[in-house]
């Protein structure tokens, strides 16, 4: 058994697929699929069933993947002690988030992290999804929620607010609410439900008792945009809304108050690249704390 067969079984349970670890590990699919036959031929255990929609992980496959797992800490935690003397910090760092926090916070801001370590290349994923750090869809992770399961290590980033905002055109146009009932008689922009990944995504349920939104969209940037066009009223994140003139706060004693976390596997701690941009994000935020009230 070597490395190598370790790591091309760690793709593979993290993607499910020989074909997509072959693409991720940057070898060919049959190269894959033999080495991972070699190392059943070792072990002397079937560690996935294989069927053309993937690759599901056996009893034994599984329990094999959390030894695999700590090995490949081990490594790590090597590669991390031996690169501490290095002064130049290089590698790839990827960095999940939801979308209104990764486009209109930490995009402006991670020019900055390049720029004071250029061996250093930042990936920044913003979309409204969880991200699996077990099967490496990121190194970072910005979540909503605190996770309770898994080999992770999660700290609160900081706590944010939303509130009600409109357009100053749609409030010449329709008028301003005076209290929550007035927002009956508003266009309401609000989340598409079904498509909602979070419980603590659903905001709307800290504002009113109905929120009948007449235009959904699955995306706070895209409600933002919504609002911003004159569409109605929505429940926006106070740090991006504030900062366009244009966009008047409505209600504004209603607050809606939640937390961004900042996540990562266990076996990421000893990586010295991980662990600066780590750092880096929590000085921003340290450092911007107050736009976040």
């Amino acid at each position: 058994m070597n490395w190598d067969d370790l790591r091309i079984f760690l793709s593979v349970a993290r993607t499910g697929q020989i074909l997509a670890a072959a693409k991720r590990l940057g070898l060919n699919h049959a190269t894959v699929a033999r080495r991972l036959t070699a190392l059943e031929t070792d072990l002397e255990a079937r560690l996935f069933d294989r069927s053309t929609s993937g690759c599901q992980m056996t009893e034994a496959g599984a329990r094999f993947f959390e030894h695999a797992e700590r090995i490949e800490a081990e490594l790590l935690a090597a590669q991390g002690d031996l690169g501490t003397n290095t002064p130049e910090v290089t590698g790839t760092v990827r960095i999940g988030a939801p979308d209104g926090f990764g486009v209109s916070y930490l995009a402006p801001r991670l020019a900055e992290l390049t720029q004071l370590h250029p061996g250093l290349t930042i990936q920044l994923v913003p979309v409204s999804r969880t991200f699996s750090l077990s099967r490496r869809e990121a190194d970072i992770a910005i979540t909503i929620d605190r996770p309770e399961t898994g080999r992770l290590i999660a700290g609160k980033l900081v706590d944010y607010t939303l509130r009600l905002y409109a357009a100053r055109s749609y409030l010449n146009a329709h008028g301003t609410p005076e209290t929550e009932s007035d927002l009956n008689s508003h266009t309401l922009i609000g989340y598409v439900e079904d498509l909602i990944y979070s419980p603590s995504l659903n905001y709307s349920t800290d504002i009113v008792r109905r929120w009948p939104a007449r235009f959904e969209i699955a995306s706070a940037l895209g409600q933002t945009e919504a609002v911003r066009s004159g569409a109605g009223i929505g429940i926006l994140h106070s740090f991006i809304a504030r900062s366009d003139p244009s966009l008047v706060p409505v209600l504004p004693e209603l607050v809606v108050e939640r937390a961004y976390w900042m996540v990562t596997h266990e076996s990421s701690r000893p990586l010295r690249h991980i662990s600066i941009v780590q750092d880096y994000l929590r000085d921003c935020v340290a450092r911007d704390r107050s736009i976040f009230g």
